[in-house]
């Protein structure tokens, strides 16, 4: 398998987004990625809408094996969930800020219990 480089921007997104923002802003980026016919994330509809979230330059091979790599259900297209699921699993370092993020929400749920 062919291990793609890329800069990972959910961490930063999810801090500034927090996470209701940063699911909406996956979802629009799905729906910008999606065959609009089919509602799923295809090779063709990659490869011709990917420019759109900057990934061009990749060969179509490197597009084959983003889609492979979601493909949970081996349909060869990716689902919004294994679209999500997919981006979170490569972005190692989301996991610290949703550790953040649940601990800012405890801290503001125990506040307002005190209030």
């Amino acid at each position: 398998m062919v291990h793609l480089e890329f800069q990972d921007l959910l961490p930063i997104m999810a801090r500034k987004l927090g996470g209701d923002g940063l699911i909406n802003e996956l979802c629009k980026g799905y729906r910008m990625l999606m065959d609009g016919e089919k509602g799923v994330i295809t090779i063709d509809s990659l490869k011709k809408n990917s420019v759109l979230m900057g990934l061009q330059g990749f060969t179509e091979q490197e597009l084959k094996n983003m889609i492979r790599e979601g493909d949970m259900d081996g349909d060869g297209a990716l689902d919004q969930i294994e679209f999500c699921i997919l981006m979170f699993r490569l972005s190692p370092d989301l996991l610290h800020v949703a550790q953040e993020v649940i601990h800012k929400a405890k801290q503001q749920q125990q506040n307002t219990v005190h209030l």
